[in-house]
């Protein structure tokens, strides 16, 4: 756990707070303002109640079932019923990170005061968070309209004493997981249920850790290719900052200064007509196809990060002036979008990665290195079969980045005519990411061993501490071997940020 705690006020969480929390378990607590906050919302609900006015999801049906009026000696039974009634989940279970940052967003969007719930509400989900009480909430289930009512109904049931959660290292009926840590069990209110499924916390979650290893993947990605460059003696000049601000796209611009900064003193690299005119475009283009993703990754991170403050409930609890709306934040939409954008960006890095390692396996292409990167071919097959595993997850990528959010089928009879589909995407950009990280590991693999098959040279100020550190955990590959515990090392070496880390220390912070 990190010493750092992080404050939640509804409007200030940072990607850097949600990691803190959902990855470091960083603790959480509560800032004055934002309680205050809840404290208004939840007094105009209950003035509201007294005067028996409409409103929906508190003293009225759900869904299609809107126009229904709840008698007042039901809505407490009416809010139990929504969350029975919408935990119904298919699939494995959310990873704890996940689970961790779905807590976390709930709490946060109801601090921001228009979710009309008590302070015992968000007091309960952070004490979740802090003594380590996950609910059990499997991946599937979520159209992502009326926000993530499925899942977010199973992170609801140990609120309530049922479902089941993980606590202290075992799945625990929900009840006992929260008796255990000492948290009693949440009496929901009017309006409450509600409040803590309708919203897109689940999508936003999912999507947010995906984002966080893209980025990572996307300066990665520019050290490995850099390397790669080197492996083949790749011509520099397609670099040149000139080539770049002439087209004026600030990824491309940003990527090929990356790629300076790495190549600063290799005697790998070559001039245009030294040993050839030009590259294939997996080195020569790699500035203008790893810019685009980075754009696009720039556009992810800012709809993230506004929905990791967003007021995703419905209806929206007004509490300057009284006045209860029901409207449409919950719908995934911008989200969708995103995510979609997030997976198609991503696997883009991982298509040329892969283009890259078939380009140093096959002698044909790879300038002189031997046939699948060993000395002794045929009785042994070196990186034939890892670039095979490379094209199998890029190919299964360009499945899954097809777009979730064109899709949509209606729901409560025709009410929920539209969905976003949001929680699909992101769980499919997730995926994407994951391929991705093990094809670079691949790749980052296949040049360390084409470097070791040729004449040292002066490798570049950047691109010398990757190949250090692959080398201190891969070794050169003389003979066949197994080989995919290599391949696993390469991606978590990748994942956690270990390669990116020790190249910034030599050359700062890439952009």
């Amino acid at each position: 756990m990190t010493n750092r705690t992080v404050v939640l006020d509804g409007n200030s969480l940072s990607l850097e707070d949600f990691l803190a929390v959902t990855r470091e378990n960083a603790p959480v607590r509560v800032a004055e303002e934002a309680l205050e906050r809840v404290v208004r919302s939840r007094a105009v609900v209950d003035r509201l109640l007294e005067e028996g006015r409409p409103m929906y999801g508190i003293n009225t049906g759900f869904g299609r079932f809107a126009d229904v009026a709840i008698p007042e000696d039901q809505i407490q039974q009416l809010q139990i019923n929504l969350i029975r009634a919408d935990a119904v989940g298919v699939g494995a279970p959310f990873p704890r990170e996940v689970v961790r940052g779905i807590l976390l967003l709930r709490a946060n969007s109801i601090l921001k005061g228009y979710s009309g719930s008590r302070p015992v509400v968000h007091e309960t989900l952070v004490a979740m968070l802090n003594v380590g009480v996950h609910p059990v909430i499997p991946e599937k289930g979520s159209v992502g309209a009326s926000g993530d009512l499925c899942p977010l109904a199973h992170l609801v049931l140990p609120m309530i004493g049922e479902g089941e959660a993980e606590f202290d290292g075992a799945v625990l009926p929900g009840g006992e997981a929260m008796a255990r840590a000492g948290i009693p069990l949440l009496e929901l209110k009017a309006k409450e249920g509600l409040a803590l499924i309708n919203g897109t916390p689940v999508m936003t979650s999912v999507a947010a850790h995906a984002l966080h290893d893209a980025l990572v993947l996307q300066r990665s990605a520019d050290v490995l290719g850099a390397l790669t460059a080197e492996s083949l003696r790749g011509v520099s000049d397609a670099y040149d900052p000139r080539i770049h601000a002439a087209r004026r796209q600030k990824g491309q611009i940003v990527s090929a200064a990356n790629l300076r900064r790495l190549l600063e003193g290799s005697t790998y690299m070559t001039r245009q007509g030294e040993l050839r005119m030009q590259d294939a475009y997996s080195l020569r283009c790699i500035p203008q196809i790893h810019g685009a993703s980075r754009m696009a990754l720039e556009y992810v991170r800012s709809v993230v990060e506004d929905e990791l403050n967003a007021a995703t409930d419905n209806p929206l609890v007004l509490a300057d002036t009284g006045d209860v709306f029901s409207g449409g934040n919950f719908h995934g939409q911008p989200m969708a979008v995103a995510a979609d954008t997030l997976g198609i960006a991503a696997a883009e890095l991982g298509d040329i990665s892969e283009r890259r390692i078939a380009k140093l396996v096959d002698p044909a292409l790879n300038h002189g290195l031997p046939a699948f990167l060993v000395r002794q071919g045929g009785i042994n097959c070196g990186f034939m079969v890892p670039q095979y595993a490379a094209a199998a997850v890029v190919s299964e990528n360009k499945v899954l980045a097809h777009p979730a959010c064109v899709d949509s089928i209606p729901t409560s009879a025709g009410q929920e005519d539209h969905v976003s589909m949001g929680t699909i995407g992101a769980r499919k950009a997730r995926t994407i990411v994951e391929h991705v990280q093990a094809v670079l590991g691949i790749e980052w693999m296949c040049a360390a061993q084409a470097l070791d098959l040729q004449e040292k040279r002066i490798l570049g100020k950047g691109t010398r501490p990757a190949y250090d550190l692959i080398r201190e955990h891969v070794s050169f590959m003389e003979d066949d071997r197994v080989f995919y515990q290599d391949q696993r090392t390469a991606a978590r070496l990748l994942a956690e940020g270990v390669l990116l880390r020790r190249v910034e220390a030599a050359v700062g912070p890439l952009d």
